[in-house]
């Protein structure tokens, strides 16, 4: 089968023919429908010798969709034929936070050596994939696959983020959305959807800034030295109660410093590298929270594709063969991929 691989450090993906897996006990193949690319692939292939921990070659993809092909001995819960997506942060399955569903926050599992698809275990970006278990995958019930594989990140993350903030997301209250990318277009959305705040978007691109506008924003400016000021402006002076920043660099850290409200709630979800002072007189209002979320549980991924087919969300999507993988990323690198960029490695 073909599939897209990180295969020396520095180097670039590559298309690869590799031997079709087989499930092993417990463990259920799929037979991969759609597969979404992230920024934090690319952040992945950047990370020097040093410092890169998986094993290589490494089949990239931590977003997947796909049909249940095969299923090995002792699993029960799916058949043969089921379109499904997968849950990505793997945890150990036995302690209270999995078994809560949030194997996002599992505390055994990088001791256990487990890993997520992509992230150190074999990802989506192939004709088919393993998944270790049943639990880590949730019925599309019709849902398009391309619209379902970018939900179990770019869906389930800012969804994860926006519910612990709710309750400051009364009627009357202001969202600032910094980064309209795979992330931030569906937080627009999942903010429309889910609340009666103002949403405000940032970006330094014009076709996202308007891609920010499609998809609900109430309001777009650019992401530069004017928009805190009027962000502040906008609300009368209190600044923002949620800020989201899917970016995480310097610059973009700073204009969230700079405009959340007392109380409010800043979010760090971009891995731009950048850093937040936090702490009394660190530059942020009084009762600030700051909190940079991973993923999100199984529960919410169901909810999410619960929300997708109600049609309250609706991922901007780009599609492309998996020949054409390594394309796509040069141009995710490029910064030229409005919304989504999505694999349908049997299109």
């Amino acid at each position: 089968m073909k599939a897209v691989q990180y295969r020396t450090v520095g180097g670039e993906p590559e298309v690869v023919e590799v031997p079709v897996p087989e499930p092993g006990p417990g463990q259920v193949l799929l037979k991969v429908t759609a597969a979404g690319l992230c920024h934090s692939d690319l952040a992945v292939m950047g990370w020097p010798a040093e410092q890169f921990p998986y094993a290589l070659p490494l089949t990239l993809g931590h977003e997947g969709a796909g049909t249940v092909a095969a299923v090995g001995s002792g699993v029960t819960g799916v058949t043969e034929g089921d379109d499904v997506a997968v849950y990505g942060p793997w945890g150990c399955g036995h302690c209270r936070k999995c078994a809560e569903g949030k194997e996002n926050c599992c505390p055994h599992a990088a001791g256990l050596g487990i890993m997520p698809p992509g992230l150190g275990s074999p990802g989506a970006l192939a004709e088919y994939m393993v998944v270790d278990s049943p639990r880590h995958l949730v019925p599309l019930h019709g849902l398009d696959p391309a619209q379902a594989a970018p939900l179990t990140d770019a869906g389930l993350t800012p969804y994860h983020a926006i519910r612990k903030s709710l309750p400051k997301l009364v009627p009357g209250s202001t969202a600032v959305v910094i980064g309209v990318g795979g992330l931030g277009h569906l937080a627009v959305q999942l903010l429309r959807g889910l609340t009666s705040a103002r949403v405000v978007a940032l970006d330094v691109s014009k076709e996202k800034l308007a891609l920010a506008q499609t998809v609900g924003a109430h309001e777009t400016l650019r992401s530069d030295g004017e928009a805190a000021a009027r962000i502040r402006e906008l609300t009368g002076g209190v600044g923002a109660e949620v800020v989201l920043d899917f970016v995480g660099v310097e610059a973009t850290l700073a204009v969230a410093a700079a405009v959340v409200a007392v109380e409010g709630d800043v979010t760090v979800v971009g891995i731009g590298g950048g850093t937040l002072a936090v702490g009394f007189g660190g530059g942020l209002p009084f009762e600030v929270s700051a909190s940079a979320p991973y993923w999100g549980s199984r529960v919410e991924l169901m909810e999410v594709v619960e929300l997708a087919r109600q049609g309250l969300v609706s991922s901007h999507v780009e599609t492309f063969s998996i020949e054409d993988a390594p394309a796509a990323y040069a141009r995710l690198h490029a910064g030229e991929i409005n919304g989504r960029a999505v694999v349908l490695p049997h299109g």
